[in-house]
């Protein structure tokens, strides 16, 4: 067995060990999301917390870790008779990105459904994962309904699974971690509402700290096993004090007081439900009850704020996580008691101080010498990083209306210091598009965008299975055995069912694809409403995204060149903020942005060839970067077009006189090209757009 980093020679990341611990000693508050660069020990972390978990008592045999104090009395394999118990450390389950919804909340054993005709259920990860801890890493990347039935065993306490004629319910009670890059895409507010915690991890910028860091790391590389040893009375004294802090947790008090400061924290920050006073009042009990306090206090309740709130403001999509410390403390002030205490009553003195110095959790220093004084590892008032909220957007400024004329400024000089440059402008309010579809069936990942072969939607046919056995077609195994009954000696009693009759369900749902935005930001588009509008409309089409479960990258061309502003990523946040700085100017270099978006898309299938492209070009289809500028920009079109790409040209024109450039261009393409006014989901003149499979035949 692989010797894991002890926790307490974790290097700093205070908020983020709080928030396990918390966790650890009341599993009620809801798990933790560890949002963070990559390389910041998230993972490594969550793994050490394992060993510090108390060890569980199970009935021998049971593969669903009943307590037998307790055993569940709808356990599947129950009712359970006196037998022997065992103990054993508490599991961690690990769920990888790429399991399977049978992997995760197990499924009927069809085979030996079919060849002994019983219903044998094989569980799966979250009857594993019951009474320890049950780690997603990447959660941001797990599929949509993956992370509904995870998020609703956690809350619930229980999996229930209904399918092939099995209805079948079993504890999982658990440990939620998951942890993520918040680069690689958000997860749904509506997701991150379900996680009791959250914290923001970062990489220390000091190097002494960095140092420590990189000296106990390449320790732990060269002896494991010694350097665990070196730490083990730390992990042990942790232990303990996890211990103590759990049997103390139900004397715990939550005063009026602080439930009063919860409910107008919760209030003054306008979150939505009543799940964050729930979490927040788990939260306060279990802090004062890590303190060694039998009531709750001021501090307490800020904290558990700091912790169970930040992610609950996350409202749109775009919204930036955070909290105003100064407002939650004014909201506590306003609401508290006596200054200094959290409840009505004076609080009793603290309890013992516990657990390990300098090396703990705390993160500083090597392990205490023998005699030493020891403190608290973790004090209540340990804080979050400071996170600035978000500025106040700028009024929207109104699109441009249809028809609506407007003074064009004169290309200039190339871009790079050129006097022709223009400074970015603020979008217009994002409106909701119509769907953008690739045509034909892809396979490509979940999602809500083009027609796909998927696990989950409408079953359309059946096949042979491809490996493992998927979802089970009955009639078409029923057809595919019945032609052989008799020469398979059939008795009567039943169909004789072989594995070559097998036959899995065909479904069709739908995919995400890689929408490539491809922006013309030259002196063409240049008139602030022109501009502010297209912002708004490629800011709806990544919203649009967004909600799809797209990727997205981003290519803008003005001047001499194309840049791409931001390669193919699920982060949507981070196109919208690459389009909010996006300054014009310079002529119109359309081939160079044809062409790297060609390239941009060469590389992307190499990489992910099931991942369907659809190219979303915004301009008004002049051309008048380079040499011979329209012949090159027809040419990089029919490129694109010849490699079978999807296009849908977003025609910017404006004006009384149009010249009708961007509808040649999506010839040239054979794509679509809709206005501006068209995209609008809710627009009268336009009709429902999808891009048509009106490509000529390469």
């Amino acid at each position: 067995m692989t010797t894991r980093y002890p926790f307490t020679a974790v290097v700093g990341m205070d908020d983020l060990r709080l928030a396990l611990l918390l966790n650890a000693v009341s599993p009620a508050v809801g798990g933790v999301l560890v949002r963070g660069e990559k390389g910041t020990a998230k993972s490594t972390a969550v793994r050490a917390l394992a060993d510090l978990l108390p060890d569980v008592t199970v009935l021998a045999g049971c593969r669903f870790s009943c307590d037998p104090a307790a055993p569940d009395p709808q356990c599947p394999d129950g009712p359970h008779e006196i037998r022997s118990a065992e103990s054993r450390s508490a599991r961690m389950v690990e769920l990888p990105v790429g399991a399977s919804e049978d992997r995760l909340v197990g499924a009927l054993d069809i085979e030996r459904a079919l060849a002994e005709g019983v219903k044998a259920f094989e569980p799966g990860l979250l009857a594993d994962a019951h009474r320890g801890i049950l780690y997603v890493d990447e959660v941001n990347l797990l599929h949509d309904h993956l992370i509904d039935l995870l998020l609703d065993a956690a809350a619930m306490g229980a999996s229930y699974v209904e399918r092939e004629g099995v209805s079948v319910r079993h504890a999982a009670r658990f440990l939620l971690v998951g942890t993520m890059n918040p680069e690689e895409g958000e997860l749904r507010p509506q997701l991150l509402d379900r996680f009791g915690l959250t914290v923001e991890v970062a990489a220390s910028r000091e190097p002494d700290q960095r140092v420590e860091v990189v000296r106990r790391r390449l320790a732990y590389d060269a002896d494991p096993a010694g350097f665990t040893a070196r730490w083990a009375d730390e992990e042990d004294a942790l232990r303990q004090r996890i211990a103590v802090a759990r049997e103390l947790l139900p004397s715990v008090a939550l005063g009026d007081t602080p439930l009063r400061q919860i409910a107008a924290t919760c209030a003054a920050f306008e979150v939505d439900g009543m799940r964050a006073d729930i979490v927040m009042a788990r939260t306060a009990t279990a802090l004062a009850a890590w303190a060694g306090r039998r009531e709750v206090l001021a501090e307490d309740v800020r904290q558990a704020a700091l912790l169970a709130l930040p992610h609950r403001r996350r409202r749109a999509p775009f919204d930036a996580p955070g909290l105003d410390e100064d407002k939650l403390d004014q909201t506590l002030e306003e609401f508290g008691a006596d200054e200094g205490t959290g409840g009505d009553d004076d609080p009793e003195p603290d309890g013992p101080d516990g657990g390990p110095d300098g090396g703990g959790p705390d993160g500083g220093g090597q392990p205490p010498q023998d005699g030493g004084p020891e403190e608290s590892p973790l004090p209540p008032e340990t804080e979050l990083p400071h996170q600035q909220d978000r500025e106040a957007p700028q009024p929207p400024q109104a699109p441009e209306k249809p028809g609506q004329t407007e003074q064009p400024e004169p290309e200039s000089a190339p871009q790079g210091g050129a006097a022709g440059e223009k400074a970015a402008v603020g979008a217009t309010e994002p409106f909701k598009t119509r769907r953008l579809d690739v045509p034909g069936l892809g396979e490509g990942a979940d999602g809500r965008r083009s027609r796909a072969r998927t696990a989950h939607g409408r079953t359309t046919g059946a096949r042979r299975p491809h490996g493992a056995l998927g979802k089970l077609h009955l009639s078409a195994t029923v057809q595919a055995a019945a032609p052989h009954q008799r020469a398979r000696g059939r008795s009567g009693r039943g169909l004789v069912v072989r594995r070559d009759d097998l036959r899995e369900a065909v479904r069709e749902g739908r995919e995400g694809n890689l929408v490539l935005f491809v922006v013309d930001a030259s002196g063409s588009m240049a008139a602030r409403k022109r501009m502010s509008a297209v912002k708004g409309a490629v800011l709806s089409l990544l919203l649009d995204a967004y909600q799809r479960r797209d990727k997205i990258g981003l290519i803008t061309f003005r001047g001499t060149g194309a840049e791409l502003a931001l390669p193919p990523t699920s982060s949507v946040e981070a196109g919208a903020a690459r389009l909010e700085q996006l300054p014009t100017g310079g002529r119109t270099p359309l081939s160079e942005g044809l062409l790297r978006a060609h390239e941009v898309l060469r590389v992307e299938r190499m990489r992910d060839a099931s991942r369907r492209p659809l190219l979303v070009v915004v301009t008004d289809g002049r051309a008048t970067g380079g040499p011979e500028p329209v012949v090159r920009a027809a040419r990089a079109a029919r490129l694109l077009a010849g490699e079978g790409t999807a296009s849908v040209v977003v025609d910017c024109e404006a004006g009384p006189v149009r010249l009708g450039l961007a509808g040649e261009l999506a010839r040239e393409l054979q794509g679509t090209a809709i206005t501006l006014d068209e995209l609008r989901a809710d627009s009268v003149s336009a009709l429902v757009r999808t891009v048509q499979g009106n490509r000529k035949a390469a």
